[in-house]
């Protein structure tokens, strides 16, 4: 008695589909991942931040090429 077997774990998912559905699923466990790293971080007095990805811009072809005329 307390113990969970694989039914109860099957109805706790099927439940947890039919509140979320599909789509929030990943964006509620990426979230939760980053709660526990921003917590384990916390915890561990280390506070480093990933620099944001550069950006890179096109190369600009405004200019049409000269003809040279020789």
């Amino acid at each position: 008695m307390g113990e969970f077997s694989p039914i109860h774990w099957m109805i706790v998912l099927a439940i947890i589909l039919l509140l979320f559905g599909g789509r929030k699923i990943p964006e509620l466990a990426r979230g939760l991942g980053e709660g526990i790293r921003s917590f384990k971080e916390g915890m561990s007095g280390s506070h480093t931040t990933a620099p944001p990805p550069a950006q890179q811009t096109p190369a600009s072809t405004d200019k049409p090429a000269e003809d040279k005329k020789t």
